[in-house]
């Protein structure tokens, strides 16, 4: 597995889910992009870790999801942080940032070790305005439907993508050519 820097920086945290299912496909999309730390803020009974589903849908990444922290609240979750980075559906909260500017400041933040933890809400209702109160920044990721949005897993999936992509390319850029490489 690749590992870079940032992976070491970062920590994705899903706030109160309710399906299993998304808990082990998140812990599969992380993986698949390098992450391999995750915690849960007050998942719902059927959310644990432990539960059939979220082993099921957690292919090859069983050590994501054993590794898990759990946490009573928002503010337990983002001890240590350097950045706080919420993520929201909603439409009309300011300073709004891309998955893919996000991961370009990400970058920097975690040359500069700062630690940096994303926080997603409940497939329902997402993050509260108290919680999103609580972060430094706030991500939307584009769509393209005026009304729906993505499933939790998913909206991992892309912002997990942008910081790697983020990562490898500045991996690339500060790597010398090798001789007769373009």
């Amino acid at each position: 597995m690749i590992q870079l820097p940032i992976h070491r920086q970062v920590r994705f945290v899903l706030v109160t889910p309710h399906y299993p299912e998304n808990v082990g496909a998140t812990c599969r999309a992380i993986k698949t992009m390098g992450f391999l730390r995750l915690g849960l803020v007050r998942p719902s009974r059927l959310a644990e870790p432990s539960h059939a589903m979220a082993i099921k849908m957690a292919v090859k990444s069983g050590d994501v999801l054993s590794a898990i922290e759990l946490y009573d609240n928002v503010s337990e979750a983002i001890v240590g942080s350097a950045v706080v980075v919420g993520t929201t559906a909603r439409r009309g909260v300011s300073g709004i940032v891309s998955p893919h500017a996000l991961a370009e400041r990400a970058v920097e933040w975690s040359a500069a070790g700062k630690q940096l933890t994303i926080l997603f809400g409940n497939e329902k209702s997402g993050l509260t305005s108290d919680e999103l109160a609580l972060c430094d920044f706030v991500v939307r990721v584009p769509i393209a439907a005026a009304q729906p949005s993505l499933n939790l897993a998913q909206a991992v999936q892309i912002v997990a993508y942008e910081l790697f992509t983020a990562a490898l390319r500045r991996k690339d850029l500060s790597e010398p050519a090798v001789d007769g490489e373009a």
